[in-house]
């Protein structure tokens, strides 16, 4: 009876977790429904005005459409089978009771990976429920139930969680956001004065016009704001689950993976420019490690040690990247 309720009540989150999702596509759909057809097509009458308007709003459209699915439906990075427990080591560690003892099990296993940071108590961070040693920057996601590489937060609004293997395309998908709020309220705000003031007769495309000015401007100031926060963490390669600080082997430190803006703008980006602004994965490495900045000891980076740690595939089928470490960013530590 309980594992029924369980299961019926995990169906309904699901289910109502897509609410938000619902929202923003009804709200685009109206958008383009306004803008199109009551703009365009009914009120404005000159023609090289109208196709100059649906050429630049149908590019910026296309490219939010396909920013948000992208973020949507990119299935969370995991971690890779290297930083599961063995059956040995799985068994050893839940017959063992003493919790330094548990402790040092983890030390001994840690010891094989590429793991720099720690727990707040200094411990190996361990996810019980995934039953795996986390990656420098891997958190747990509930809503998710999985441990999700280089996890930044998890957003209502995709429904999804924003981590290595889809942050690019969500700060794509707030930039094209905001450009489709620019280009539509500067657009429509020629009419839009023209309706206030009454030179245009009364209709149904003033009140989809006036609207669309209202939710394009409201729209535009909000995501500035969360645009403009995400842009920061990336100019400091830092994480919004990592915001106040990471706690290294040596002690915390909240700016221990800002290895300069360049390089941190490569690390999500990639190093074909002419790629930043699609919607492809380009970042660089595979999510399981990252470079240190400059000043911490090169002997006390697991980087160094990275021929330790292979494996055979890129990447999985389930969408979590086991990958050999990127030699780009094994040489870049040890410049």
């Amino acid at each position: 009876m309980n594992m029924a309720l369980s299961r019926g009540l995990r169906c309904c989150q699901r289910v109502f977790s897509w609410i938000p999702v619902l929202i923003i596509t009804a709200v685009v759909l109206w958008s383009y429904y306004a803008y199109v057809f009551e703009l365009c097509l009914f009120t404005i009458r000159n023609t090289f005005e109208k196709v100059a308007y649906l050429l630049v709003f149908h590019i910026c459209f296309v490219m939010f459409s396909w920013t948000y699915w992208k973020s949507i439906f990119t299935p969370p990075a995991s971690p890779c089978k290297k930083f599961q427990l063995s059956y040995s080591d799985k068994e050893r560690y839940e017959m063992e009771e003493r919790p330094d003892a548990q402790k040092q099990i983890l030390v001994e296993i840690a010891k094989k990976l590429p793991i720099s940071t720690r727990a707040q108590s200094g411990a190996i961070r361990f996810c019980d429920r995934c039953q795996v040693l986390k990656p420098d920057r891997c958190h747990h996601c509930s809503v998710c139930e999985t441990c999700v590489l280089k996890m930044d937060h998890h957003c209502p609004w995709v429904n999804n969680c924003v981590g290595f293997s889809n942050y690019k395309f969500f700060l794509l998908f707030l930039s094209y956001s905001i450009l489709y709020c620019v280009v539509i309220a500067a657009t429509v705000f020629r009419y839009f004065l023209k309706f206030w003031v009454g030179e245009l007769s009364n209709g149904p495309a003033k009140f989809h016009v006036l609207f669309l000015m209202f939710v394009a401007v409201m729209f535009f100031v909000s995501l500035m704001f969360l645009f403009g926060y995400h842009c920061w963490l990336v100019a400091k390669n830092r994480s919004t689950l990592g915001f106040l600080s990471t706690v290294f082997v040596n002690g915390p430190d909240k700016n221990g993976f800002n290895v300069g803006f360049r390089r941190n703008l490569r690390q999500v980006f990639g190093e074909d420019r002419r790629l930043w602004f699609i919607p492809v994965f380009t970042g660089q490495g595979n999510g399981h490690f990252f470079p240190l900045k400059s000043n911490r000891s090169e002997s006390q980076n697991p980087l160094l040690a990275a021929e330790m740690w292979e494996e055979s595939d890129d990447y999985s089928e389930e969408g979590s990247f086991v990958g050999e470490p990127d030699p780009s960013v094994i040489i870049e530590m040890e410049e």
